[in-house]
């Protein structure tokens, strides 16, 4: 097993930087190490595909950029990497997780990826290798790396296994993640969450299920939200979106689309709808009346580690309006989150509810104990069963 510290020590010895992120549970020691180090630069994305183009810029300007995401976010990068790095012969160095690898009992979200991510490399045209264990395997892997992408002009992979990098405490992650003396430039760090205000997620999550009603079908985000909404109420109304981070809105939309009849609530998370910002333009652009999008931000990846998202520097409210939400509301508390959502339910939307809520969640927290196709069918037979007796 690597120290994280030796890791990053042996990257930054490279030249290489900066280091790019969307947070993994299985990058959270690298991750938070980076942010650590006074020698690392940082710069949080909000999707895989950013990252890349992010990178790309910074290559332009004379960097060594490092990107690290989970494997499910190649299929966000695919586009920039064939039609941006690929094209432009911009070479960059992925550190790619592997979730779903054979052989490794994993979420089902991540079984497909898993099996295929090294032929999706290889069909990519992206030379990789595993990520080693062993500190002098990594520094003679960097440096066969970096002569590969100085010779080709093309992109290099290292997949990162589970157990391969030492797992590090979140409460080492510092407060202000960008501070500290450097010869090189320190990113702003994004604003932090107020620990001290708001309510936990699941006490969020109890407020809007019991303020929806019966008849309100709930669809959750990836994370914590699918697990809180599965152990506080589990039903055939429920559809637990787990994987496809920022997809839960978009998926939210089709239904309200076509199953008029139903009032839909997605409960979303801060660093979700910041992946997938085009949902929320597509919402108000076809404005289905019968939809309640609820963002609940703890301003942290709150799954991964507690890495900082940018949620403190957006007005979710304001966008949602300029996107044409027919209302947005702010809201930090039970009574005031339970309110807007019983007005919503009644009113033409779609409506937005920004909640602030804490970081944290429930020790030992489950998952749900469905299959997804079993989640997935009889959400379905839900909606149409209900569509069949209101005619």
């Amino acid at each position: 097993m690597l120290r994280a510290s030796k890791c990053v020590e042996l990257m930054t010895g490279q030249g290489l930087g900066p280091f790019i992120g969307v947070p993994c549970s299985l990058l959270k020691p690298l991750i938070n190490r980076v942010i650590e180090d006074p020698r690392a630069e940082y710069i949080a994305a909000s999707n895989e595909g950013e990252a890349v183009a992010i990178a790309a810029g910074a290559w332009l300007a004379g960097r060594k950029p490092v990107v690290m995401f989970q494997n499910s976010g190649l299929g966000n990068a695919v586009n920039p990497l064939t039609s941006l790095h690929a094209v432009f012969r911009i070479p960059l160095l992925m550190i790619v997780t592997w979730r779903g690898e054979p052989g490794r009992p994993d979420e089902p979200q991540h079984r497909l990826m898993g099996e295929i991510t090294p032929a999706l490399l290889d069909c990519l045209r992206i030379p990789h290798a595993l990520f080693p264990d062993q500190e002098d395997q990594l520094e003679e892997r960097l440096e066969e790396a970096l002569r590969t992408m100085d010779a080709s002009g093309l992109s290099y992979a290292l997949i990162l296994q589970k157990g391969v990098v030492e797992k590090s405490d979140p409460t080492d992650t510092p407060k202000e993640e960008n501070t500290g003396t450097s010869s090189r430039r320190k990113f702003p760090a994004a604003p932090g969450p107020d620990t001290a205000a708001g309510l936990l997620r699941r006490e969020a999550i109890a407020a809007a299920v019991e303020a929806a009603g019966s008849r309100a079908l709930l669809v959750a985000t990836t994370g914590g939200t699918a697990r809180e909404l599965f152990e506080l109420r589990d039903r055939p109304g429920n559809m637990y979106v787990v994987g496809s981070m920022g997809c839960a809105s978009s998926l939210a939309l089709g239904v309200a689309l076509y199953a008029k009849h139903r009032p839909i609530v997605v409960l979303d998370g801060d660093g979700a709808a910041l992946m997938r910002l085009e949902a929320m333009v597509s919402i108000g652009h076809y404005a289905p009346p019968n939809l309640i999008h609820i963002v609940l931000d703890n301003g942290v990846y709150d799954s991964t580690g507690g890495q900082r998202t940018l949620s403190g520097s957006v007005d979710f409210c304001g966008l949602a309006l300029a996107c044409g939400y027919r209302t947005a509301a702010s809201v930090a508390g039970a009574k005031g989150l339970a309110g807007f959502l019983e007005a919503a339910i009644v009113g033409d939307g779609p409506h937005f509810i920004h909640a602030h809520i804490r970081p944290g969640a429930e020790p030992g927290l489950g998952r749900p104990t469905l299959a997804p196709p079993e989640v997935a069918r009889r959400f379905r037979a839900e909606i149409l069963g209900n569509e069949s007796k209101s005619k």
